[in-house]
């Protein structure tokens, strides 16, 4: 088996285990109950926060980033897991008038990640209280483990989207998290 339909293979399995995990919790948030709705309402109108909504285990986002050409970049989870890698989970929603490309600059621009088309490979994870900033991981042949080929996305659709990075340490659970064009948010870590 060739690296290349590896790689294609897990894109899109990452892909549709996306896809399916967004369309369950859609599901799981119609459920008509009018009270979780409430709750929500209050909880941002008192301005405390609900803890299992920070990691990504309810409806609410974890953080909502704007950014050039209308698109919207939901994150709905950061998880930290046991083989030493954070992945951050969302949808890239174009909130504009009309069909948009994301731009070329949001896969930053290191040579190897340049080469491997439209990606989020410019994104990073600043942690301020250990002082590092965290880059996308790469596989064998310099490819960014993050959607990639990102296609020209049609006015009020949205796709899927992951970007893994490196792990920080256990203690850190609050990271800056930034896109290229987009606006910067600090989002928790779950796991």
């Amino acid at each position: 088996m060739s690296i290349r339909f590896t790689t294609t293979a897990r894109r899109g399995m990452a892909a549709a285990a996306i896809a399916v995990s967004l369309a369950l919790g859609v599901a799981g948030c119609s459920s008509g109950d009018d009270k979780s709705g409430d709750t929500s309402t209050s909880a941002s109108k008192n301005g405390s926060s609900n803890p299992d909504a920070q990691t990504g285990d309810s409806e609410e986002p974890l953080a909502e980033l704007k950014g050039e050409e209308g698109f919207l970049l939901t994150v709905t989870s950061a998880v930290r897991d046991s083989g030493g890698f954070l992945t951050v989970s969302g949808e890239l929603k174009n909130d504009g008038d009309q069909s948009a490309r994301v731009p070329v600059s949001t896969r930053g621009d290191e040579t190897e990640i340049i080469k491997h088309g439209t990606s989020f490979g410019g994104s990073t994870l600043v942690d301020s209280s250990g002082k590092k900033r965290y880059y996308v991981l790469r596989d064998t042949e310099g490819r960014p483990l993050t959607t990639t080929d990102l296609p020209k996305i049609k006015a009020g659709d949205s796709i899927p989207v992951f970007i893994q990075f490196p792990a920080p340490p256990k203690s850190t659970t609050e990271v800056t998290f930034q896109v290229p064009t987009f606006a910067a948010a600090t989002i928790k870590i779950s796991g």
